[in-house]
C-alpha cells in the first residue's frame, strides 16, 4: 500500500503535472504607472475601477496602479483580457478596498447574486499582482446556520497571480481562490467558515490565517473534483490562530487536496482536523497532509485516519515554488 501511495504522489507531481496550464513568461517590469487618490488633485483617478477601466481592453504591458492611503468603498472587477496589472497600496493597514455584498444580495436582475459575484474585488485576467493592500468584505459574521451569507473579499479567477503583504478580511468565504496558479507571500487572511476556498493551485508562504468563528469554522474548502485536476492548497511556514473550534479543511471537492507544512497551529484546531463534507466516500479520495507542524493544535495523534503525517519524500512536492511552477513566473 505504501509503495502504491508513493507511485501516486510521484505521478501527480511529474514534469507534466501542470500541462493543463499554458506556458509562463515573466512580465514583472512595469511599462507605466497610474496613481489613485481620493483627492482628485493628487492622483490620476479617484477610484481604482476607473484606473483599471482606463487601460486597453486587451492589455499586454505591465501597469502599476499605485493606490494612496485611504479606504476606497467600491466594488472592483478586472476583465479577462486586462492582464499584467499590479495594484500597490501604501501598506495593508493604510490602503483598504471594501464593499459589503453577500450571496443573497440582489443583483441587477433582481435575483440573489450568489457567492461568485459577491466579491469586493474580482480578478479574471492573468498575471495580476497585489502588494501591501487590504481587500475587505464588510458583511458581519453570520449566525450559525444562517443561509446566503457567503461574502467574498477577493476572487481570483486568473492564472499566475501573486499577492504580497496583503490582507483579506471577511467572514464566511473570504478568499475565493477560484482557478489558476497563485502565490500568497506574507499575507493575512481572516474569516470564519471555509474562508479559503476554490479549486486553484496555490502556495501560501509565511501567511497568517486567523479565524473569527463564533462556534465552528473551517480554514479551507478546496474543491478539486477529479484525480486529474492539478490543483490544491499548500501552506508553508504559516500560522493559524483565532477563535472558535476549527477544521483545517472540509472536502468541498471529492478529491480535495490540502497540505500544511512547518505551520504553527493554535489550540483552536479540532483534534480530528478534517471534515468529509458529510460524504464518507470522500475519505477514500481526498489528500490531506501535515508536515513538521507545531503548536497545540498540530498534534497528528487525534487526526482522522484518512489524513497523513507526511514523510520528507511525500512533502517535498508541496513545499517549494515548484508546486505552482513558480520559478517560471515569480520574480522574488
Amino acid at each position: 500500500m505504501e509503495k502504491k501511495f508513493m507511485r501516486w504522489v510521484s505521478s501527480i507531481h511529474n514534469g507534466l503535472r501542470h500541462s493543463v496550464f499554458g506556458p509562463t513568461h515573466n512580465m514583472f517590469l512595469p511599462s507605466f504607472s497610474l496613481t489613485v487618490d481620493r483627492n482628485q488633485c493628487a492622483g490620476d483617478f479617484t477610484s481604482i475601477q476607473a484606473a483599471i477601466d482606463s487601460l486597453p481592453l486587451i492589455n499586454v504591458a505591465r501597469v502599476v496602479i499605485r493606490v494612496k492611503p485611504g479606504t476606497y468603498i467600491e466594488k472592483v472587477s478586472v476583465s479577462p483580457f486586462r492582464a499584467f496589472i499590479t495594484i500597490q497600496g501604501a501598506g495593508a493597514d493604510k490602503t483598504v478596498i471594501q464593499w459589503g455584498d453577500t450571496a443573497q444580495t440582489l443583483g441587477v436582475n433582481g435575483k440573489p447574486m450568489g457567492t461568485f459575484k459577491s466579491a469586493t474585488f474580482a480578478i479574471n485576467a492573468p498575471y495580476f499582482i497585489a502588494k501591501n493592500i487590504t481587500f475587505k468584505n464588510t458583511s458581519p459574521v453570520p449566525k450559525s446556520g444562517q443561509m446566503g451569507r457567503q461574502a467574498v473579499a477577493l476572487r481570483i479567477s486568473g492564472d499566475r497571480a501573486a499577492f504580497m503583504g496583503c490582507k483579506f478580511l471577511g467572514a464566511q468565504d473570504t478568499l475565493y481562490d477560484h482557478v489558476g496558479r497563485h502565490y500568497y507571500k506574507d499575507c493575512y487572511i481572516e474569516g470564519s467558515v471555509d474562508f479559503i476556498f476554490g479549486n486553484a493551485l496555490s502556495l501560501f508562504e509565511g501567511c497568517h490565517v486567523h479565524a473569527i468563528a463564533e462556534k465552528y469554522g473551517a480554514v479551507t474548502a478546496q474543491s478539486r473534483m477529479s484525480f486529474l485536476d492539478d490543483t490544491g492548497f499548500s501552506f508553508v511556514r504559516c500560522k493559524v490562530t483565532g477563535s472558535g473550534v476549527l477544521y483545517l479543511g472540509r472536502a468541498w471537492g471529492s478529491f480535495s487536496r490540502v497540505v500544511f507544512a512547518y505551520t504553527f497551529m493554535d489550540s483552536i484546531i479540532i483534534p480530528r482536523g478534517w471534515n468529509n463534507w458529510g460524504d464518507p466516500n470522500r475519505q477514500m479520495t481526498v489528500f490531506y497532509g501535515q508536515y513538521k507542524c507545531t503548536g497545540p493544535g498540530a498534534n497528528h495523534g487525534g487526526r482522522v485516519s484518512w489524513s497523513r503525517e507526511l514523510t520528507d519524500e511525500e512533502a517535498k512536492p508541496f513545499i517549494s515554488l515548484n508546486f505552482i511552477d513558480g520559478l517560471e513566473w515569480i520574480k522574488l
